[in-house]
């Protein structure tokens, strides 16, 4: 009697298994925040810059090209890093958070059923990663920007985050949460209910694609990013505002008052200060970030055997 060789185990990517661990989960999350973060982290501290409200003179620019010539003539290039140890340190405990609270969620609310678009799962899925994930981050955030501006006197993470501490207390470091939280919660429930969708029609058989997760990646970054921006500005202001000599812009609390400041001195036309570097920024992050996640997932959930070739 002929005999036949056992079929190969097929292995569903986009749908984690049982023995998908929390721990790679965060491992996958970790890689790809720091990857994300560090690469566009000069783009990310000439918006910072572009966004900063009556800046001083020497701190004004007409757009991205001409902020990083000038930066980078008048203060070194290295300055367009500063504060980057901030992100390295944060990035990968709170995406590590942010991805391990997606996927099961995501997985709870059957998300991952089937081959069928499932963009509520996704949306919620992405929210509740969200609100995890930045109350880990926001403190280094705001030790980001304030080493980011012009002018900044820290030389070093722990030096910022000290004179913060002593200077304006505790709440400094999340004055700005509430903001963060309405800025990113769409934020990430559009990239992700963007990214899952784009991805569905890239990549209909939901295979391990590098250039589909890639592509959809940036282009839900570029959307969510495009759509958030108003509250960005804001965001900046608050977590900016200790660095102000403007007594009003020092003293801003919370996402209303800091909007009613931006749109009295600057109109309309104000939320939406550095627009295009916030866009260049964010899409080939969330396309790294994507990639890299997926890469890292795709590696996780390989056979064991196959993890030694």
């Amino acid at each position: 009697m002929a005999t036949h060789p056992a079929p190969v185990e097929e292995y569903d990517y986009e749908a984690l298994p049982p023995t998908f661990s929390l721990s790679a989960n965060l491992l996958a999350g970790a890689f790809a925040g720091i990857s994300e973060h560090t690469v566009m982290y000069p783009v990310d501290a000439i918006k910072t810059r572009m966004q900063v409200i009556n800046p001083s003179p020497a701190a004004v620019y007409t757009g991205m090209t001409n902020a990083a010539l000038r930066i980078s003539s008048t203060e070194g290039v290295r300055s367009l890093w500063r504060g980057i140890s901030s992100v390295a340190l944060g990035a990968g405990p709170a995406h590590a958070v942010y991805f391990a609270t997606y996927e099961a969620v995501k997985q709870a609310m059957g998300g991952n059923e089937g081959n069928g678009h499932h963009p509520i799962a996704a949306a919620t899925s992405g929210a509740c990663a969200t609100i995890a994930s930045d109350a880990l981050m926001n403190p280094f955030d705001v030790i980001k920007q304030r080493m980011q501006v012009h002018g900044s006197v820290y030389p070093s993470i722990y030096r910022c985050a000290r004179t913060v501490l002593r200077n304006e207390g505790i709440s400094a470091f999340y004055v700005s949460y509430p903001t963060t939280l309405a800025m990113t919660i769409p934020f990430t429930a559009i990239q992700f209910t963007a990214y899952e969708s784009i991805s569905k029609v890239l990549n209909p058989t939901a295979r391990y694609d590098p250039v589909t997760h890639c592509a959809a990646g940036g282009l839900a970054g570029a959307i969510a990013a495009g759509v958030t921006t108003p509250l960005d500005v804001v965001k900046t202001l608050l977590q900016t505002r200790g660095t102000a000599t403007d007594a009003e812009l020092r003293n801003a609390q919370g996402l209303w008052n800091a909007a009613s400041i931006i749109y009295r001195r600057n109109g309309w036309r104000g939320f939406f200060r550095g627009l295009g570097p916030r866009i260049v920024t964010t899409m080939p992050s969330t396309a790294i970030c994507w990639s890299s996640y997926e890469m890292a997932k795709a590696y996780f959930m390989r056979p064991s055997g196959d993890k030694t070739g």
